[in-house]
Parts: C-alpha cells; structure tokens; sequence
C-alpha cells in the first residue's frame, strides 16, 4: 500500500486531472454513468500501485488504462436492445440548442464507431494527442493509428450529416 505521501500526491492528481480524464471517459462510454463507473474503476486499479506510476507519466498510464478496460467492458456488453427513433421538427425557426443537438450527434456517431476506432478519435481529436503518442497509448504502430484514423473520419463523415437534420432538411456544414 502506498504512504500517507502518495495518498496525498494520488488525492492531488485526481482532484486535478480528474475532470478530463471523466470526460474522456464519458467520450469513450457515451453515457456519464458508465463514464463514472470505468474512471473509478480504473482509478481503484491504480491507487495500490501509485507510487510506481506517479514517479514517470501518471496520466499517459491512466489514459492507456481507461481504453483498455472501456474494450474489455464492451466486449461483454449485452446489445441486443437498440432504441431508435427520430425527434419530431421543432415549430421555431432558430433552434436555441442547434449547437447541443450537433454535439450529440456527433458523440452518438462516435457511439457507433468500432471500439478501436472511436479509442482512436477520442485520444487524437478530443484528448489532442499526436500520432506517436495515441499509438504509445493504444500498444500499436503509428501506421495503425494513421489507417484507424483515416476510416473512422470517412465513417463519421458519412453518418454525420444524415444525423445533423434541422427541419427535414439537411444542414450545411460549413
């Protein structure tokens, strides 16, 4: 078990780092509880080990850690019920929450993506990571990070607009 230092050092990290790593979590679940649930998990997994781990790149290890356990978790995920259903039009012309409607849109795209693949947006386009990096993370060649890349953008570029409707029309992306 770690000291009373490192209890201090991990209460540190996680009171400042915690927020983002939530929402990477949140991005690779797509449901705030499951969100909760993977960050605690991999959190618990990590604290016996602190001491160790604080000492090179703590976060790095914890990103690496939440895609790892967020695979083994979808692996044995029931997905048998899906529901579906398209939101009725709204009577106003300006949509006040166009912009949330876009950005669910987009994390329920990234919902649909293959494990891999949404690891690979999350870290390089919502984590910002470079290639080199998301491949450290992901256990892979940069190559493969390229190539996940590459068909998850072409996948997320054919669903989006059919998921962006505003009044039975489609909108313009800019």
């Amino acid at each position: 078990m770690g000291s009373e230092s490192d209890d201090g050092d991990f209460e540190e990290f996680v009171a400042a780092r915690g927020p983002r790593l939530l929402r990477m979590a949140w991005l690779l679940t797509g449901d705030a509880h499951l969100a909760e649930d993977l960050l605690q998990t991999v959190l618990a997994k990590v604290w016996p080990r602190w001491h160790r781990i604080a000492a090179d790149h703590p976060e790095a290890y914890i990103r690496t850690a939440l895609v790892h356990t967020h695979a083994s978790w979808w692996r044995r995920r029931w997905r048998g019920e899906v529901p579906h259903g398209v939101v009725p039009d709204t009577a106003a012309q300006w949509d006040a929450y166009a912009g949330v409607d876009l950005e669910q849109s987009l994390a329920a795209a990234v919902r649909l993506l293959p494990v891999r693949q949404r690891a690979v947006v999350v870290l390089r386009y919502f984590e910002d990571l470079s290639v080199e990096d998301t491949a450290a993370t992901l256990g892979c060649a940069p190559g493969t990070v390229k190539s996940q890349s590459a068909k998850a953008l072409r996948t997320l570029r054919a669903l989006l607009p059919a998921a962006v409707v505003e009044g039975g029309e489609r909108r313009a992306r800019p």
